[in-house]
């Protein structure tokens, strides 16, 4: 084994040498135009690589090896003194600056230290205390250094923490090396030869996490969360680590034994290795705050921090952050820890439809998400459900016929949380299940009430306002019609001119030459104020009325069957009431948007059926389709348009016209494998009134 180990620790730290020498050199050509924390980046790796090649060359006990140790020591931690201070976000406390002080200060004095060590090493006094002071000191350095490693990781957003958790990490299992080596060396009165030769593989093998790091997080740039805070909680957990580390290293090295030292190593490694797969586990810092909240604290939570934290999310977005909708749901999500959710929101017809989603993706929501009873229920009791207590039949306040099924089968559906705002549901929110599962207590109630007014007031405000620049943009376009008018005023003079001086100089060719010129202009002007205008004819309707919806949708494609394929498969004999020309319009609309959409000139399909009380008119392209997030939030609102030049009218006048016959206008969309509108118009029976489209018309 003695032979063994130089051997290991000869080519360990070469590796070392030559693995970061390599990632130095790299990093330079990688980083042309370099920031402070790439430049400090690469000097740590270069001194990383000097402290290797010190060590294989002259031994990694000797002066040099621990200078440029102390060295590396340096280097890492001044680059994570810059990645803090490069953070955008609220100034450190002074704790967080002391400790980077005092770690400053011992490893100033850690080579004179050291030189110490060197020179009265052989004398008959104080070598044994010199030795003690520099483990000591090397003890203190690797606390404060994993403590450091914590708050950094910590106090970065969570949006951010994925572009330095891999070099936090590296640097957290190259320093708890480093405090196990020096605390047994510590109680043994001498440095562990098997750990000081086989640190320098345990140091090599740290490099390709450097070389994930760095191309995950190029420029070495974070995001201070909002909550910046230094969490005690680091040091006592460092602490409990060390004190069981070092009885555990004491019993065996107390039991003796040839295997002691390989004992040891195997205990160091195991517990460095379990502390690597715990402490940076979601479910365990779920687990512990649970614990701690149950055992040290009155109450599960602190109130002023998740109220602030709810106040930024919400009313206070950066420029990353997700949209509106989003930032609800997550905003009650971060309170319970809950890992994602759901919230629906009710349409302009008064149903209920998923407007976001947030780290949900999975959560199967049918197009009719709802139940009849759902709104009625919770507008009338706000009753906050467990959907735990639902499905083991424990809820005696629930009314299970205002819960949807699919909500039943979905596994991670955990509680579901109405948002009313004066009696009426302005939203439902739906949370999945926790990384700690736990039934829903008093004072999660009350905190889902509060916080659920609350949003729900959000909620409505954003609907005024949204409604407040729709009727702004109505103002506009009226503003902008005025100036249409007008010029169809001036064609109308013009036109008027023309027909007066054609009485008395129509035999001559050159007036009939520039009549027709006129006209001719006069024509191209009014068919553009005309398309202009095409899309928002606000004439009188006729009443509802007995039709032949096939005859109705027929007359409606005729024309455009002229020019593109139409595959129109109409059931005789169903009858609706309805208007003829506003049937007209819609179709037309759907029609003409099935086939804009569709650039390979496939056909667009229309069938008719009976569902229910209603006649469904299908019209389905197999175009590019539209994501869902466009289809709840801006289909069907007034100027928001996928069309080059749209005035996104379409949409919104033909289910609007749909809504004043008594019908609706439902949409299924796919992107990239089409869409289909569904219109649904009351059924007539053909026995009460046999009036046909023409007597209609």
């Amino acid at each position: 084994m003695e032979a063994v180990l130089p051997f290991i620790g000869f080519w360990g730290h070469a590796a070392v040498g030559f693995a970061y020498a390599a990632l130095a050199i790299w990093l330079l050509h990688k980083y042309r135009e370099r920031n402070r924390q790439q430049v400090m980046l690469i000097g740590a790796m270069a001194l990383t690589s000097l402290w290797g090649i010190i060590s294989t060359v002259a031994g990694p006990l000797s002066l040099a090896a621990l200078c440029a140790e102390s060295a590396r020591n340096l280097a890492w931690l001044c680059f994570m003194f810059l990645l803090l201070r490069s953070g955008e976000g609220r100034e450190q406390p002074r704790t967080i600056n002391m400790i980077y002080g005092v770690l400053l200060i011992v490893l100033l004095f850690q080579p004179v230290n050291d030189a110490v060590v060197a020179i009265f090493g052989n004398a008959n006094t104080g070598p044994h205390l010199a030795t003690q002071s520099a483990m000591t000191m090397r003890m203190i350095y690797a606390v404060g250094a994993l403590v450091v490693v914590h708050n950094l990781y910590t106090v970065s957003a969570p949006e951010t923490r994925w572009g330095i958790s891999l070099p936090m990490a590296a640097l957290a299992a190259m320093w708890t090396y480093d405090l196990n080596l020096y605390t047994i060396s510590y109680l043994t009165s001498a440095p562990s030869e098997e750990l000081v030769q086989t640190r320098g593989f345990a140091t090599a093998v740290l490099a390709p996490v450097f070389v994930m790091a760095a191309k995950r997080n190029s420029n070495w740039g974070i995001r201070l969360s909002r909550s910046v805070a230094f969490q005690s909680v680091s040091l006592v957990a460092i602490g409990f680590y060390m004190l069981g580390m070092v009885v555990l290293a004491t019993a065996l090295e107390l039991v003796g034994g040839t295997y002691v030292r390989l004992a040891q190593i195997s205990l160091i490694f195991g517990m460095s290795l379990a502390a690597l797969l715990i402490l940076p586990s979601g479910r365990f810092k779920s687990w512990l705050n649970v614990v701690i909240a149950k055992n040290f604290f009155q109450h599960r939570y602190d109130y002023r921090s998740e109220w602030m934290r709810f106040a930024d999310t919400i009313g206070f977005p950066s420029k990353e952050a997700a949209p509106f909708y989003e930032r609800v749901v997550k905003s009650l999500a971060d309170i319970f820890d809950s890992p994602g959710g759901l919230l629906l929101v009710p349409d302009d017809e008064g149903r209920l439809t998923l407007q976001a989603r947030w780290n949900w993706a999975t959560a199967d929501v049918p197009s009719n998400c709802v139940t009849s009873q759902t709104m009625p229920f919770f507008e009338s009791t706000g009753h906050i459900v467990s959907m735990d207590q639902i499905r083991a039949g424990t809820d005696e306040r629930c009314d299970p016929r205002a819960i949807p099924h699919w909500l039943y089968d979905e596994a991670q559906a955990w509680a579901v949380v109405p948002l009313v705002h004066f009696g009426k549901l302005a939203g439902l929110v739906i949370l999945a299940r926790p990384r700690l599962p736990r039934a829903l207590d008093w004072e999660d109630l009350d905190m889902l009430r509060v916080v659920g007014r609350q949003l729900a007031s959000y909620l409505a405000e954003a609907a005024s306002q949204q409604a407040l620049a729709e009727s702004q943009q109505f103002e506009q376009f009226n503003r902008r019609f005025a100036f249409v008018a007008h010029d169809i005023k001036n064609l109308v003079s013009q036109l008027s001119i023309l027909a007066r001086n054609a009485e008395r100089h129509a035999e001559k060719p050159e007036f009939r030459a520039d009549m027709i010129e006129t006209l001719r202009s006069s024509v191209d002007k009014m068919n553009e104020l005309l398309a202009r205008l095409s899309q928002h004819n606000k004439s009188r309707h006729s009443l509802p009325v007995v039709i032949d919806i096939g005859e109705a949708v027929m007359k409606a494609v005729h024309d455009k069957r002229l020019i593109y394929p139409i595959d129109a498969q109409l059931k005789p004999g169903l009858f609706a009431n309805a208007d003829p020309s506003r049937v007209e319009t819609i179709i037309g609309h759907l029609v003409q948007n099935a086939i804009e959409a569709t650039a390979d000139g496939s056909p667009v399909r229309i069938t008719c059926r009976k569902q229910g009380n209603d006649v469904a008119v299908n019209i389905t392209d197999t175009g590019v389709g539209m994501t869902e997030a466009f289809v709840s939030s801006q289909l069907f609102k007034p100027f928001e348009s996928t069309k080059e030049g749209g005035f996104g009218i379409g949409a919104y006048e033909a289910r609007a016209l749909a809504i004043s016959m008594g019908g609706q206008l439902r949409v299924d969309s796919r992107v990239g494998k089409g869409t289909t509108f569904t219109l649904l118009l009351p059924i007539a029976d053909e026995k009460d009134n046999h009036i046909s489209i023409e007597e209609a018309a």
